[in-house]
């Protein structure tokens, strides 16, 4: 078959990174570059092997020399362009998170539905053999009753938004902030796990943004905890942009628990045995088992991989995207709750 053309929309480091990408996965190849100034469109994609440059987006979605859209602009810009996309029939790649709000997710999921297009959001840490191996371990733990999701990392920006500089990155009426950027890969591995949760309790650190004192979208977070509460089960989720968070995930079973580094990018697990040695006043590990994944330096590749095999319609590769399409919505359901709770509102939960 032809390889799949795909254009970037975006000019930052993670589209760089899925450019990479690119070269490491057979039958995909690079030729379009998009931006609102075509200069930049140019300066990103010629030296990188794009030989298209685009700033009108309806000309982009027009051109029968791109298959494909990788859709790495600000998250306010997600739901215009893709839609955009979607309905002229070019797949589209977005990346996290997919849409502000799950309604306006359903949006993106049914103009792709409707024009035969392949739509998937480019949460990385759900396609990686890693994640896989977590599922596969699970029916090892015994009776699964709590798990916990953590991924804390200071950004760069605080300093400027602490300085009282505008920073897109915490705008919410840009449909910005910590939750939708870095919580949501604590959310969404926790909902491909274990489902949509029967409640959600969330306590968020907010601020009110030094700016646009006149905006009714002034309340931002900047980190939070999340509990979802199951039949069976509860599951606590921890995320930061203002401190680095320095434990790991882990699932705690009654026969086990299973345990790994990177929530953002799980790589190698470990499985470390319960162990009953009688009254104990600590806790006390059994036997421990390593589970290693081959995972790519660039793990970009891994969703790229599924991406392309879905818009070539194998068969295999659109169920797992009709599977993590529900994911994506279910975990959307659970962010806009806790924004909810926590008084923080975007322009499109209007």
């Amino acid at each position: 078959m032809p390889a799949l053309r795909i254009a970037t929309i975006g000019t930052s480091a993670i589209a760089q990174r899925l450019v990479e990408a690119v070269g490491e996965v057979a039958d995909v190849e690079y030729v379009a570059a998009f931006s609102r100034e075509l200069s930049r469109a140019e300066g990103f994609g010629r030296p990188r092997g794009a030989r298209l440059f685009f700033d009108d987006l309806e000309a982009l979605a027009a051109s029968d020399e791109v298959d494909a859209v990788y859709v790495a602009s600000p998250n306010g810009l997600h739901v215009p362009q893709t839609l955009v996309l979607a309905s002229a029939g070019k797949h589209v790649l977005v990346e996290k998170s997919l849409a502000p709000n799950q309604r306006r997710a359903k949006e993106l999921f049914d103009a792709a539905h409707t024009n035969g297009a392949v739509c998937l959001e480019a949460m990385r840490n759900l396609h990686t053999q890693g994640f896989d191996n977590i599922e596969g371990a699970l029916g090892r733990l015994g009776r699964v009753t709590q798990a916990s999701l953590r991924f804390g990392k200071v950004t760069s920006r605080i300093g400027r938004l602490r300085a009282g500089e505008h920073v897109n990155q915490f705008d919410p009426a840009l449909g910005e902030g910590a939750l939708v950027d870095i919580g949501v890969y604590c959310v969404e591995p926790a909902v491909a796990l274990f489902g949509r949760p029967e409640a959600v309790r969330a306590s968020l650190v907010t601020i009110d943004v030094p700016w646009g004192s006149e905006s009714p979208y002034q309340r931002v977070d900047l980190a939070g905890s999340i509990a979802l509460e199951y039949a069976d089960k509860v599951v606590e989720l921890s995320y930061s942009k203002v401190g680095d968070d320095l434990l790991g995930s882990q699932v705690m079973g009654d026969e086990a628990t299973l345990l790994w580094d990177e929530t953002s990018c799980p790589r190698d697990l470990r499985l470390v045995h319960h162990e009953d040695v009688g009254m104990a006043y600590s806790t006390v590990g059994g036997s421990e088992e390593l589970v290693r994944a081959d995972v790519p330096q660039n793990d970009m590749v891994c969703e790229l991989e599924l991406f392309a095999a879905a818009a070539r319609g194998e068969e295999a590769a659109l169920a797992r995207v009709a599977r993590f399409e529900r994911v994506t919505l279910d975990s959307l359901a659970v962010m806009d709750e806790a924004r909810r709770q926590a008084g923080v509102r975007f322009p499109d939960d209007e």
